[in-house]
């Protein structure tokens, strides 16, 4: 492989880590301003202009508290809690295309870290081992509300990565392939004589709203925040953390967020496709570009509806909670994925 093609490669896989950590941090300066905006008020608009470096001054304040670890503790595993949250959520973006290929020196390279043709499960194997550093920090806390929450954490992803998993399954039966790389692709194709606009949302609906409900309950946003609960819990499974401790809880969860919009985005409404994007004979690399650009705005865009969503309805009970994931949305997805196969099966024997 020549030089350049090798440090176009390593800046893409910088550039995807460290546009991941930059969104994750406006996220919260996002969140506010969203929350202010809903609730008719000013929110941050102190530090710098327009309060842009409300974040930092948040990272510096988290920074500087005092890091405090209970007496009774396990205190490898209470600081190993947190990092593993954080670092999960960081790996899960490794193997999103964020574009389709960049031109370079006759060689083709792909705007993403890391090309595997089992991406979807790479992510759903690591976003599965987030809740261990959660459930790690509770029960490191030596706190009986701290343990009650971890436990409200794991039994809540156990419930929702299986619906989640079987409307995954549905679309793979749809387009044959666990890389994400080419079902992002397969969306660029033509669809009513507009090209890059077969996106799945069109064939899986069903799914879409399946993935879109368990995407709540994963990352644990409101109306699925119960891991969190002052009135029952005190806190939740981190409140014995401080400092960094609880900055790492709480940046994961933006990461998470930004990761789920990723996927979403990636899965269902084409990824880096755009209409007439092929139609507008543009050169390859601005095409490419250009893709990148449609899905951040797609990205944002999921990423504001999760704010809307937990500024605008309010919480379930938890057994409201497990009744929606066991006895509504695995059925629902078990149903999808036998209408899918059915569907495939009868266009391929009378329609082919």
């Amino acid at each position: 492989m020549e030089l350049s093609v090798l440090v176009v490669k390593a800046l893409i896989i910088f550039g995807v880590f460290g546009i991941t950590l930059l969104i994750a941090t406006y996220s919260t300066y996002a969140e506010r301003k969203v929350a202010a905006f809903i609730q008719d008020r000013v929110g941050p608009n102190r530090a710098g202009p327009l309060g842009l470096f409300q974040p930092l001054a948040d990272a510096v304040k988290l920074f500087f508290k005092e890091e405090f670890v209970p007496a009774n503790a396990n205190k490898f595993l209470f600081i190993a809690g947190p990092s593993l949250a954080m670092l999960t959520a960081c790996m899960s973006s490794a193997v999103i295309p964020f574009g389709n290929t960049l031109l370079i020196d006759g060689q083709y390279i792909a705007v993403q870290a890391i090309e595997v043709n089992i991406g979807i499960l790479y992510i759903f194997g690591v976003v599965a081992l987030g809740v261990y550093g959660i459930m790690i920090g509770g029960w490191a806390s030596n706190n009986k509300f701290s343990l009650l929450g971890a436990i409200r954490a794991a039994s809540q992803n156990i419930s929702y990565e299986l619906a989640m998993g079987m409307s995954i399954i549905a679309l793979l039966v749809l387009t044959g392939s666990l890389s994400l790389g080419v079902i992002a692709r397969q969306q660029g194709e033509t669809l009513f004589g507009i090209s890059g606009m077969n996106w799945n949302i069109f064939y899986q609906p069903v799914g879409f709203l399946i993935f879109l409900v368990c995407a709540f309950a994963e990352t644990n946003r409101v109306p699925f925040d119960l891991p969190e609960c002052e009135t029952e819990l005190v806190g939740g499974y981190h409140t014995e953390y401080s400092s960094m401790g609880m900055g790492l809880y709480l940046f994961a969860e933006y990461v998470n967020i930004f990761v789920a919009s990723a996927v979403m985005a990636t899965l269902y409404f084409g990824g880096y496709n755009f209409p007439f994007m092929y139609d507008l004979g543009l050169p390859h690399n601005v095409v490419t570009i250009l893709g990148t650009v449609v899905l951040f705005i797609k990205i944002l865009m999921f990423i504001f509806f999760f704010m809307w969503v937990r500024w605008t309805l309010p919480r379930f009970r938890y057994d409201q909670l497990m009744n929606l994931g066991w006895k509504i949305l695995i059925p629902l997805s078990i149903a999808n994925v036998v209408i899918t196969a059915a569907v495939i099966l009868l266009k391929e024997e009378y329609f082919r």
